[in-house]
């Protein structure tokens, strides 16, 4: 199992009404971060302040290329991102459902293995 390479997949599949966040994130949010509070509407979160309609693309999210002309995405709001953000990818199987990058073929042998592995590299997130 390979670290976070920031390839994006996961922040760009579950945008777009895929996320929510709970009642005391959001009242944190309205307290202390209002700039994230304005994109939550009827409690979904990444909607368009003037419309409240959904966003396709968390309004967060920041696509940048490093110094190998390789894409990856970055998190304006990584440290007051919903749980749900923090907390993915949660298993093995999920990651291969996303086609996560995070996965190598050696993973697929043994799932038990990778899951272990997954909850080494995600001890700090969860």
């Amino acid at each position: 199992m390979k670290t976070c390479n920031s390839c994006g997949k996961c922040c760009i599949k579950y945008s777009n009404g895929a996320l929510s966040a709970s009642e005391t994130e959001i009242e944190l949010w309205e307290v202390f971060n209002p700039n994230i509070a304005e994109y939550v509407k009827n409690g979904e979160i990444w909607a368009d302040p003037s419309s409240g309609k959904l966003l396709e693309l968390c309004p967060f999210l920041r696509k940048t290329t490093n110094t190998k002309s390789v894409v990856q995405y970055t998190c304006d709001i990584y440290y007051d991102r919903p749980d749900d953000c923090k907390y993915y990818p949660s298993n093995v199987r999920e990651m291969i459902n996303d086609q996560c990058e995070m996965i190598e073929a050696s993973d697929l042998l043994d799932l038990t293995k990778a899951q272990r592995k997954l909850d080494i590299i995600m001890v700090d997130s969860r």
